[in-house]
Order: structure tokens, then C-alpha cells, then sequence
């Protein structure tokens, strides 16, 4: 892994409020998850030149939860991600959405999703991101109420292709559940591996929930997973859910499916468990 150096100007102090402006107006459908029974609220996080913000919630009674990493949608930690900490604490676990984006910017304030591809996303390397991740997860088992021996990973869109790749990075990783995560992609130096190229060497089982009609990621790149995957020993799985879009379980955006998206968190529930983290 490269080295995070100290030169590098975090930008993003703080998380903004809501959600960002390029998935808005917001859909009826709109989850809000209470607070009721929660400790919840922002954190900063130590990391290799700083402290990035990040979102946490976990039960406000008790100690040694299991913890359960979130990976931000290419929105950042906006109030839907939010929304997922919470709904994961409301079942007894710490979860915890660093912002990823910090040094290369904010894009809760951007209203055009190809702008917040080409000014911020293209702009964050890999290996940073595992580097943020770990001091994540270091920073759940020091400074707060942390169970990293039950540890797993969760994520949407952009953070769906993270949980692959975090998966392969961290052995003490449990379990993951990969949303909408592209498979194959460009290698650059920035992104050198793709979950693709990770398949047939992964150990830790992940799940992946597709979508058939997403147009962002082929459905051949899904089935040439698969087969990698079964190459492999990960016990790894791809639920692809026909007739259904990118960003299913996005109950914001016009995308949402509630039948999917409902079964899908039913099987991150026990695929969580099953394999250890809970």
C-alpha cells in the first residue's frame, strides 16, 4: 500500500446536514430512522495525516457490539447512509460511514452526479481508502464501544465495490454485503484491482445484491464474478434481482423497490449472522 503522506490537505471537517443536493427532490418513500434508544451522531476519526468525520450510531446501553462498517454511495455520508448506521444499531451493532471523499472534497453541495464523478470520486485512491478504513476500524475497538473480532462490511454504489475489495484487504473482516458495486472497471493507478481480479483469492464470504437492469453494471460482469467466485473458497454469493434497477435499495431516489430492497436487508441480517458478526 502507498504511503498517505502528510501533505495532503484534509478538506472535509465536518459532515453535512441532509442529503446532497444532486439526489434531490427527495422521494416520498424517504426511511427515517429514530434515535430513540441510540447513542448516534458524528465522530472524527483518526487516520495517516489527520482525522476524517465519519457518522456513528450503536445502542445507547451496553458495550462490545459488533461492528459493522459502512461505505458511502458515491453521495458521501449523507442522511441516507445516516439512516443505514442507524437501522444497523437499531439491531445491536456499532456502524460506522467514515467520509472517504475528505481530502479530495465535498460533494454534498454539488448538483450534477457526472461533476462529483470527475472533480472528486475519479480523484480517490484505493489504497487510501483501506488505509481510512483500518483507522476506522482501530478507532471502533480504542475509542468506542467496538467488537472488531465480529467485524463486517457493508456498502452502496461506490462503496458496493469497496466491500469486495476491503474484504480481500482485511483478514479479520467477518462478512460483507456488497450493494450495487461495479465489478470491472479501468485499472488505473489510482484503482489498480477491481473486484473482478480479487475473486478466485478471496476468503472472507461476501454477498452481493444486484440488479438486472442496471445499467451501470452488466449483467455478463455478474455472471463472469460468479464464476470466479466458485473458482474460489470465500463461500462468496450474487443475489441478481430481475426486472430491477441501480440503486434498489435507495429509498431517497426513484430507483427504490421496496420488494427488493426489503429482501435484500433480510439477507445482509442473516448473512451477518451466519458468518459470525452478531
Amino acid at each position: 500500500m502507498k504511503d498517505i503522506t502528510r501533505r495532503q490537505f484534509i478538506i472535509v471537517t465536518s459532515l453535512a446536514a441532509g442529503f446532497a443536493l444532486a439526489v434531490q427532490p427527495i422521494v416520498a418513500a424517504v426511511i427515517k430512522t429514530s434515535t430513540r434508544g441510540l447513542e448516534a451522531g458524528e465522530v472524527k476519526i483518526p487516520v495517516a495525516d489527520g482525522e476524517i468525520p465519519a457518522y456513528r450510531a450503536m445502542p445507547a446501553k451496553g458495550k462490545n457490539f459488533p461492528v459493522i462498517l459502512v461505505v458511502q454511495e458515491i453521495f458521501g455520508v449523507h442522511e441516507h447512509i445516516r439512516d443505514i448506521c442507524r437501522r444497523l444499531a437499531k439491531l445491536g451493532y456499532l456502524a460506522i460511514a467514515p467520509e472517504l471523499y475528505a481530502r479530495q472534497g465535498d460533494v454534498s453541495q454539488v448538483t450534477d452526479i457526472q461533476e462529483i464523478i470527475s472533480t472528486v470520486v475519479s480523484k480517490v485512491p484505493d489504497a487510501q481508502v483501506m488505509s481510512d478504513l483500518d483507522a476506522t476500524v482501530k478507532w471502533a475497538s480504542a475509542s468506542s464501544k467496538g467488537n472488531t473480532n465480529k467485524l463486517g462490511i457493508t456498502g452502496f454504489c461506490w462503496g458496493g465495490r469497496i466491500v469486495w475489495l476491503y474484504a480481500a484487504h482485511n483478514p479479520k473482516v467477518k462478512a460483507g454485503v456488497a450493494w450495487y458495486g461495479r465489478l470491472v472497471s479501468e485499472k488505473t493507478d489510482l484503482t489498480p484491482k477491481h473486484p473482478i481480479d480479487i475473486a478466485k483469492s478471496l476468503k472472507v464470504p461476501v454477498l452481493g445484491l444486484y440488479g438486472a437492469q442496471d445499467d451501470g453494471i452488466p449483467n455478463d460482469t455478474v455472471f463472469q464474478m460468479r464464476r470466479l467466485l466458485r473458482q474460489g473458497k470465500s463461500n462468496s454469493k450474487i443475489i441478481l434481482y430481475p426486472n430491477t434497477p441501480h440503486g434498489f435499495n435507495a429509498d431517497y431516489r426513484p430507483s427504490y423497490r421496496q420488494k427488493e430492497a426489503t429482501d435484500g436487508w433480510k439477507r445482509l441480517r442473516n448473512w451477518f449472522k451466519r458468518n459470525g458478526v452478531g
